[in-house]
């Protein structure tokens, strides 16, 4: 989808859209590297995390916001706008997809845990390690690193992200994005296109799905 994006901005000279999505083609393929080198290592920080989210997610979502004003009004202040709003709302998107994970219930009743399976490390856990001994952050990543095909241990890693608070913290971080986003709404005129972006925010981080 974003080669045959490339060629149709290519083909009608347009430059600025052929720009948001070259970027986005960019961004999509470090952030995928930076994820690997991190599922490898098992040592990623807050800081890398938001990067891998930025890149990997909300980047999309800010090229299609971008690329939506600059066709409607081939304004660049417009168009730079609506991308950190397209950032924003799709940060806010991937971390209500991670706290899925700890939530959605599977067949036994319980958090699925398939980020810990894959070794993926999300901002609930992340969180979660930052708050504990050195001794129980190292004896959980060496859990995820042997036993993360291991059902019950990784329903233990599970727990322990939720007791120490990893839930309330993402929660609380996706809301700022929420918000953050919504404020980049605001000095714009009052409309159905307005309305409809901030529905799309507000379903962002209220979905159940």
């Amino acid at each position: 989808m974003l080669a045959k994006g490339l060629l149709l901005s290519v083909n009608e000279n347009e430059f600025e859209l052929l720009r948001y999505v070259s970027d986005a083609m960019r961004e999509l393929s470090e952030g995928e590297l930076l994820q690997i080198q991190k599922s490898r290592k098992l040592n990623i920080t807050r800081e890398e995390y938001f990067e891998i989210i930025r890149k990997k997610t909300a980047t999309l979502i800010a090229a299609c916001t971008a690329c939506g004003a600059w066709s409607a009004t081939k304004d660049k202040q417009v168009s730079e706008k609506l991308r950190l709003f397209g950032e924003k709302a799709g940060m806010a998107f991937q971390i209500k997809d991670d706290l899925f994970d700890y939530k959605r219930k599977g067949i036994i009743g319980k958090p699925t845990g398939n980020d810990i399976k894959e070794k993926k490390f999300t901002l609930p856990l992340i969180y979660a390690l930052e708050q504990c001994s050195e001794k129980e952050r190292k004896g959980i990543i060496r859990t995820i690193r042997k036993h993360n095909n291991n059902t019950k241990k990784v329903q233990e890693v599970t727990s322990f992200a939720i007791a120490n608070g990893g839930i309330e913290f993402s929660e609380q971080k996706m809301l700022e994005f929420r918000d953050e986003a919504l404020d980049i709404l605001s000095d714009l005129p009052d409309n159905e296109y307005k309305s409809s972006l901030v529905d799309l925010v507000n379903y962002v981080v209220e979905r159940k799905k």
